[in-house]
């Protein structure tokens, strides 16, 4: 029993591994790379990589032996394997320096936080106000582009077209409005122009009541692990800072 405990912790921390390498290098994973970190041979990691595969947690192009992670692997990643998420301390003042100068206005401060979430995520920040139901700040789309996901020029044609029409990404933005952290993988966004993308999203406050949303528009293949806890650490700031104006 010890034995099969062992190797379903292992083919979890195989799965985490492949997935970080993914992120981290935007390539598909080969096994020697992974077999160096566990200390495994390269066919122990591949029949894993098979068993993943199997249970559609990988894939592979048809160009190359390696794997990268599906759909269902990246919600994996994100519902259990990103643990201990937390923001440094230097990354936490980074972002509260980001509000230092004094904002009188609801819109300069929402147009400042999708320039803050920019800046921190790498990625693009999306901010929403409920009661404006038609408008949308945002800022790095250009970031988005830089990813050879999206180095195809029809994909970039179709992303900016729906980014530029807004209703497309309202409707995402404002599904279950709570304060959680919501995480929309590729096919879950139901909008087959972002399907190669993801949407983490996130409630801000004013007042005590849920008034918008903040969110970090980039590729399936982003960096959840600090994605997740800065989004969240952007919300609270902002909460408070509206809470003065």
């Amino acid at each position: 029993m010890a034995r099969n405990v062992d190797y379903t912790t292992r083919r979890k921390a195989v799965l985490a591994a492949a997935i970080d390498r993914y992120i981290k290098d935007a390539q598909p994973v080969a096994s020697e790379d992974i077999a160096k970190e566990f200390n495994l041979s390269s066919a122990t990691i591949r029949n894993i990589f098979a068993e993943l595969e199997e249970e559609g947690y990988l894939t592979h192009p048809h160009t190359s032996g390696g794997r990268i992670p599906t759909n269902k692997g990246y919600r994996y990643y994100v519902d259990f394997l990103v643990s201990e998420m937390e923001l440094l301390d230097e990354e936490k003042e980074c972002i509260l320096q980001g509000y230092k100068r004094e904002i009188r206005k609801l819109e300069d401060a929402l147009e400042e936080t999708s320039e803050l979430i920019s800046a921190v995520t790498r990625y693009a920040g999306i901010v929403s106000f409920l009661e404006w139901q038609d408008k949308l700040f945002y800022r790095g789309i250009t970031r988005i582009l830089e990813h050879p996901e999206f180095h195809d020029f029809e994909k970039i044609k179709l992303l900016l077209k729906i980014i530029e029409d807004k209703r497309c990404l309202l409707d995402i933005i404002n599904r279950d409005l709570d304060d959680k952290i919501k995480v929309y993988i590729g096919q879950e966004l139901g909008c087959p122009e972002m399907e190669n993308c993801s949407l983490v999203i996130s409630g801000y406050r004013i007042h005590n009541r849920l008034s918008g949303r903040l969110a970090v528009l980039g590729p399936q293949r982003m960096e959840y692990s600090h994605i997740i806890p800065a989004l969240e650490y952007i919300s609270e700031v902002l909460t408070t800072v509206l809470g003065k104006i």
